[in-house]
């Protein structure tokens, strides 16, 4: 307020002190300051200072220069000065005529700011080029909300270019022309105008000769557009208000939505990574199974030569009975005939029963030996049943914790199942658009579950066939095991012939011997006792070597039996292994099955949400139908009352015609 006081003292030689005492007041904040020089007599200096100084000043909302006393060329100096940012101008009481009706049409033409124009006690209509080019500036102004013309001499031809001023107009709200002299013409002027101008809410027609019937047709279309105004209002407030909440329904849909596909695409990672664990362990117990299957066939081939050696050694004990047997018949035939072979003899059975402790302590070393990998088979059955309750344990955990995952994934499934229902009743309102984006959102995610779905079950099509593979691996190295023990049994049997024939050739020499024995046996008859002696003896070590034997064999059985034991314990835990891996499987299985009823729940709901949309779709066509019926209604009211308004013009018009008063009055 200070710079605009200085400044205006610097631009006047002359500045009058009553303007400056007021520029001296302080008024409000700038932007909402009000400059009164109301009933101040302003000379052409002031006039032109302040139309130089107030476009650049924004310090005042509100301009009052009323009865100031400004002639034609004071208020032409004057008028700029609105141009800057000023909401309010009030210039009533100050006989403005053609030049200032000019300079205020120039102001309205090129004026944005300006929503409220006093203008009463004036004379801008007492010549009608002025007033024509102020309601030319008029007509361009789309900003100017109320204007006020009382007392302003405005005849029925400046009521016509207020009236076309008005048709081009959309932004006056209220209009003052009380007072005047508008007349009929003027009025009906005025009356045809609101038929186009739907913005103009207060027409004050007061004190212009108008006929009653006219100011109750402005007044009736004053309603009309004040109610058409009320109207706009509302459906703009609703549709602000409803394009906010359909904006934050989409926001909180979109979120859910994003939030849903998260929380599947997680659930899915979960159930896809137990899967690849649970694979992966499967695998491994496969291999476990295998290496058992193995080492099973390496102790069954074991098993089977150790039997094939203890028939080997029955079949030397067998044997060795027999020539024991026959040694005796010999000796005893033997001492008869020649007691130097029955030394010979001796020699022989000494060597004989030497080769038998040799062959004895051999087989006393592979029983040892036997014995060692007994326990060392034995120590790997522990450390293998050790692992197998590792795997018992780990599988048990993993299956817990699959039931936890599931239940939790149904439970989130019942949440997220819940919050879409209340989301589907909340989106029944959204547009065809949404829906559109909706459903092609959902079928891509649909898509790729099934592309995932798929992916796993091509996964478990491969360790199918990798199980299968296996298995024919096994099948081969079982065969490949059965053909080289039918190969060691043809081996052993074709072993066995030879000694046999062996055998043979000894006995035959033995008869040969025996023959000669018994030629020599009348002479020996002294050393028989003897030698029955030595051969009692014999026998009696025979038959200890013989229980020896036995006693090795029920051990051999007694261990035969406990590692069958132990391989029946292996398989009944390797069977209850592959009936928990059965059982996981099929657990998997049903959580699969439950993701495809999900999906298919999620189908069925989009199909509802679908269908709904589509209702309310009919629902707001039906809806807009009433609209436009009602539209339709509005429109031949409205032409109904033109028609009205039409016949009572006429009647008018034929009555003023007819009587020479009224024409007279009109030509005055």
């Amino acid at each position: 307020m200070e710079e605009f006081r200085r400044a205006y003292a610097r631009l006047c030689a002359a500045p009058q002190d009553a303007v400056l005492r007021r520029l001296r007041e302080r008024g409000e904040a700038p932007g909402r300051a009000r400059l009164d020089l109301a009933e101040q007599s302003l000379s052409l200096e002031t006039c032109g200072a302040l139309g130089r100084l107030l476009p650049g000043a924004a310090h005042f909302a509100e301009v009052a220069l009323g009865d100031c006393g400004l002639s034609e060329d004071g208020g032409r100096g004057a008028a700029p000065g609105a141009a800057g940012g000023l909401r309010s101008l009030l210039f009533q009481g100050n006989n403005l005529r053609t030049t200032g009706a000019e300079a205020l049409g120039k102001l309205l033409r090129q004026n944005k700011s300006i929503r409220s124009l006093i203008l009463e006690w004036n004379s801008l209509g007492v010549w009608e080029e002025g007033f024509s080019f102020f309601c030319q500036g008029l007509g361009a102004n789309n900003f100017l909300q109320r204007l006020d013309l009382r007392n302003n001499q405005i005849n029925h031809h400046g009521a016509g270019e207020l009236a076309v001023a008005l048709k081009r107009n959309a932004s006056l709200q209220e209009l003052d022309l009380r007072w005047n002299n508008v007349g009929l013409l003027g009025g009906r002027a005025l009356l045809s105008c609101l038929q186009s101008n739907k913005t103009l809410k207060k027409l004050e027609l007061a004190g212009n000769n108008v006929p009653s019937d006219i100011l109750k047709a402005v007044e009736q279309a004053m309603d009309h557009n004040r109610d058409r105004q009320t109207i706009l209002s509302e459906t703009q407030n609703r549709t602000c208000v409803l394009s906010k909440e359909i904006l934050n329904l989409k926001d909180e849909k979109t979120k859910q939505f994003l939030d849903l596909m998260d929380t599947i695409d997680k659930q899915r990672e979960e159930i896809a990574r137990s899967g690849r664990i649970s694979a992966g362990r499967v695998s491994q117990l496969q291999e476990a199974l295998n290496e058992q299957h193995s080492i099973m066939n390496s102790l069954k081939a074991k098993l089977q030569m150790t039997e094939a050696a203890l028939a080997l050694s029955e079949q030397k004990v067998h044997n060795l009975g027999e020539l024991l047997s026959a040694t005796k018949q010999e000796q005893a035939n033997m001492a008869e005939r020649h007691f130097a072979e029955l030394q010979q003899q001796k020699q022989e059975g000494a060597d004989r029963e030497g080769k038998l402790f040799r062959d004895l302590s051999a087989s006393n070393e592979k029983n040892l030996f036997l014995r060692n990998q007994v326990d060392e088979l034995e120590k790997k059955c522990k450390v293998q049943q050790d692992q197998l309750f590792q795997l018992k344990q780990d599988l048990t955990n993993t299956t817990a914790e699959l039931k936890l995952r599931a239940v939790q994934a149904e439970e989130r499934l019942e949440m997220e199942k819940r919050r879409f229902k209340q989301s589907l009743e909340d989106m029944e309102s959204l547009r065809l658009k949404e829906v559109d984006h909706l459903t092609q959102h959902m079928e891509a995610s649909e898509r790729s579950m099934q592309d995932r779905v798929q992916r796993l079950e091509a996964i478990r099509i491969a360790l199918e066939e990798e199980l299968s593979q296996v298995k024919a691996a096994a099948l081969t190295e079982r065969s490949h095991a059965e053909e080289e023990l039918i190969k060691v049994r043809n081996q052993a049997r074709l072993d066995e012939q030879q000694r046999l024939e062996h055998l043979e050739e000894k006995l035959r020499l033995m008869t040969e011997a025996r023959d000669e024995a018994q030629n020599c046996c009348l002479k020996q008859k002294q050393m028989v006792g003897e030698a029955q002696v030595k051969a009692n003896q014999l026998s009696l070590h025979a038959d200890g070597l013989r229980r020896r034997i036995e006693e090795l064999q029920q051990d051999l059985n007694s261990k035969e039996q406990e590692k069958v034991t132990e391989v029946n314990k292996v398989k009944v835990e390797l069977q209850e292994q592959i009936g928990h891996l059965q059982a996981e499987r099929t657990a998997q299985e049903g959580l699969r099955e439950k993701i495809a009823a999900l999906e298919r729940q999620l189908k069925v709901l989009s199909s509802n949400h679908r269908e709904a949309l589509l209702d309310k779709e009919g629902e707001i066509s039906v809806l807009m139908e009433k609209l436009r019926m009602k539209e339709a209604d509005i429109s031949r009211m409205r032409e109904e009352e033109a028609q009205r308004a039409s016949i009572l013009q006429n009647a008018i018009m034929a009555y003023v015609q007819g009587s020479s008063l009224g024409t007279h009055s009109l030509r005055k």
